[in-house]
């Protein structure tokens, strides 16, 4: 057997147990039948008593084979060459050897089982005092066809044991194949998850933080402001529970089955910013409806630019440029001027959040659509957000 770590075979299991009892007996049968066969035969005279000796010792040398297997069967070629009751024994140390250990070890004692017994043996005893019912062509036939059956017989056994290996390990495989793509898919449809809930939610709030923090500032402000700064927090609020209803959708619906918002909506996020306060200008330059998937993403790209400039250079122009042309691709660019004060959080609301974190994510979707993202600081001082998408012809 293949021995397990620190050089010392693995402990014998029942199986094993019983593996080795039945060589075992088997070994001792063979010598005990052909003890009781020259006993019967008057013309062969009986086994020495050493031969009866160096047989009972082969048989027991057995249960050393799971630790030593080419020692012993090496050893036992020439014990079976003088004692021809412990053939048994060898051949089962070979069956060992040949299940065990590579090929050319069992092939290697295979040709010294036939050279020893058949040769000496037959051409130095026989010659000595050859039995007149045995011919020296039996013995050498009978020698080689056991042996080569036995190394055979060990092979077979040990290539099914090798495809069983390999159907385990591929089952092995194949499941924790399979549990990675599953953890891979609900990574992606993390990540999915949090660039909708960042772009959809991301919107919303930040209009409700720009009108909120305006109510803290300016509590003196006109009842007039304080009712329409109040009308576009509730609205907002109001949408922003709608567009989480809608994210917490996607998470129990199939895919594609909620309705998704496209270029054609652009025109209804802008309108919806300059009602929050903010000086957007939209150009747009298409021949025709955009694919569904390129204005979605489009969109998307927006929205985040608009979210950006709000939180970070709130009071600013904004200027919105969609064009293209089926072939040419599709343009966004999203730029606003340099704000004159760096906004500030309102009091008691701790450090503004880390930056970057919606361009990371939008890069991503970007990058999932084929395209390309650009986006930085102008020579004015603004911000620039520049994409373009690939516009099949």
């Amino acid at each position: 057997m293949n021995g397990s770590a620190g050089g010392y075979p693995p402990r014998r299991g029942l199986r094993d147990w019983a593996v080795d009892i039945c060589l075992f007996l088997l070994a001792v049968a063979y010598g005990v039948a052909w003890s009781l066969e020259s006993l019967a035969d008057p013309a062969q005279p009986p086994a020495p008593a050493w031969s009866q000796v160096l047989t009972a010792g082969a048989c027991t040398a057995l249960w050393l084979r799971r630790r030593w297997p080419v020692g012993l069967a090496v050893a036992l070629v020439p014990v079976s060459t003088f004692a021809d009751l412990a053939a048994g024994a060898q051949l089962v140390a070979l069956f060992t050897v040949a299940i065990h250990r590579p090929v050319r070890y069992a092939a290697g004692i295979c040709a010294a089982i036939i050279v020893f017994r058949a040769g000496f043996l037959a051409l130095f005893v026989m010659f000595r005092r050859p039995p007149p019912d045995v011919p020296l062509t039996w013995v050498f036939a009978f020698t080689a066809i056991t042996s080569l059956a036995v190394v055979g017989w060990g092979l077979f056994v040990r290539h099914r044991r090798q495809l069983a290996l390999s159907q385990r390990e591929r089952a092995a495989r194949a499941e924790t194949e399979a549990r990675l793509r599953a953890e891979q898919a609900q990574h992606h449809a993390r990540e999915e998850i949090a660039r909708e809930m960042h772009d959809v939610l991301g919107h919303r709030l930040s209009l409700l933080s720009v009108h909120a923090g305006a109510l803290e500032y300016r509590p003196d402000a006109p009842p007039e402001e304080i009712a329409r700064a109040a009308a576009v927090i509730r609205e907002s609020a109001h949408q922003a529970l709608q567009d989480l209803r809608e994210v917490i959708g996607v998470l129990r619906a199939p895919v594609g089955e909620l309705p998704q918002p496209t270029l054609a909506d652009l025109a209804e996020l802008v309108a919806e910013s300059r009602a929050g306060g903010m000086r957007v200008g939209l150009r747009e330059h298409l021949p025709g409806p955009v694919p569904g998937g390129t204005g979605r993403t489009a969109y998307r790209i927006v929205q985040e630019g608009l979210t950006n400039a709000r939180k970070h250079a709130p009071g600013t122009a904004v200027e919105v440029d969609v064009a293209g042309a089926p072939g040419d691709g599709l343009t966004v660019e999203v730029r606003n001027a340099a704000p004159a004060d760096p906004p500030r959080p309102p009091p008691g609301t701790g450090p503004p959040p880390l930056p970057g974190q919606g361009l990371i994510g939008l890069a991503e979707r970007v990058s999932l659509a084929e395209g390309r993202l650009e986006h930085g600081h102008t020579a004015a001082g603004g911000y620039r957000l520049r994409a373009w998408l690939p516009w099949p012809p």
